[in-house]
């Protein structure tokens, strides 16, 4: 009796756990592994990791590395602070009333201690929120200041006082604008026109002006030219009054040495032969 009582024992002791108890196992070690594996999260350089517990934001960012937060109570929004470029099309009118097109780049970064505040009153949606009307409004009101003419011979300081607008609406913020740049300026065709005919103007008046200066110079030239030789000639025609030989020593210098051919009674010799001899006696 006993021998058969103690089979059936043995069975029991043997017997295989029924499959609804494993399959609940494997799902409890699975949570607990997916809960340690929530608990840990990494902030990637250049970013700031926004903590929230049941959604009430955590002031204090947290910085780059490993961190830890309590699964299904906390949860984490990460956030750039690197430099970021945004870039956007604005219409204003200049103070002449000329339609302006402008093209512009802001270079900017987040205060990386106020990313939690930046994502609490404006979300990961702050440049829709905050950044794109800062610019739109800032450019309208510079670019009002200034006529069509100065946007173009005046671009550096219109770039530095958009600059300086938008720094003293979005810093305060926790947006830093660190530098823009106006890639285009565009005005309308018939403004576009009016300067293009407007610089040929200036620079024909310049061409003029050369041309006018050039004939100046050489006028100038001929005058002094003219003034040099009459001076000369007067020079000269006064030496021949007071010393009437010297007509008859340049005769001298020319002369070939041949007498003409040809003589007349009525004419006078170019040469004075005895008025020469004399002379030469006399340096003799």
């Amino acid at each position: 009796m006993e021998r058969k009582n103690s089979e059936p024992m043995d069975r029991r002791i043997r017997k295989k756990p029924e499959p609804k108890y494993t399959i609940f196992l494997l799902l409890k070690i699975s949570l607990i592994i997916l809960l340690i594996g929530t608990m840990f999260y990494t902030v990637q350089a250049g970013n700031r990791g926004v903590l929230m517990t049941f959604g009430k934001v955590d002031l204090n960012s947290k910085g780059e590395g490993l961190h830890m937060k309590i699964p299904l109570v906390q949860t984490v929004k990460k956030m750039e602070v690197k430099t970021q470029k945004y870039e956007a099309d604005a219409s204003s009118a200049s103070k002449d009333l000329q339609i302006v097109s402008t093209k512009i780049a802001v270079n900017y970064h987040l205060l990386p201690e106020r990313v939690p505040e930046i994502y609490q009153e404006l979300g990961l949606g702050y440049n829709d929120r905050l950044t794109q009307p800062a610019v739109q409004e800032v450019v309208k009101a510079i670019t009002a200041t200034y006529t069509a003419e100065e946007l173009i011979t005046k671009r550096p300081q219109v770039k530095e006082d958009i600059k300086f607008a938008l720094q003293e609406r979005l810093n305060p913020r926790g947006i830093i604008v660190e530098d823009i740049s106006l890639t285009e300026f565009d005005f309308s065709d018939s403004f576009n026109d009016a300067i293009e005919a407007k610089v040929t103007a200036e620079q024909e008046k310049l061409k003029a002006e050369m041309d006018l200066q050039r004939i100046k110079v050489e006028s100038d030239q001929i005058i002094a030219s003219a003034i040099g030789k009459a001076e000369a000639i007067s020079i000269e025609s006064k030496a021949l009054r007071e010393n009437p030989d010297i007509l008859q020593m340049r005769a001298i210098e020319k002369w070939d040495g041949v007498l003409s051919l040809v003589a007349s009674e009525n004419v006078m010799p170019f040469i004075d032969l005895g008025n020469l001899q004399s002379k030469n006696e006399v340096a003799l």
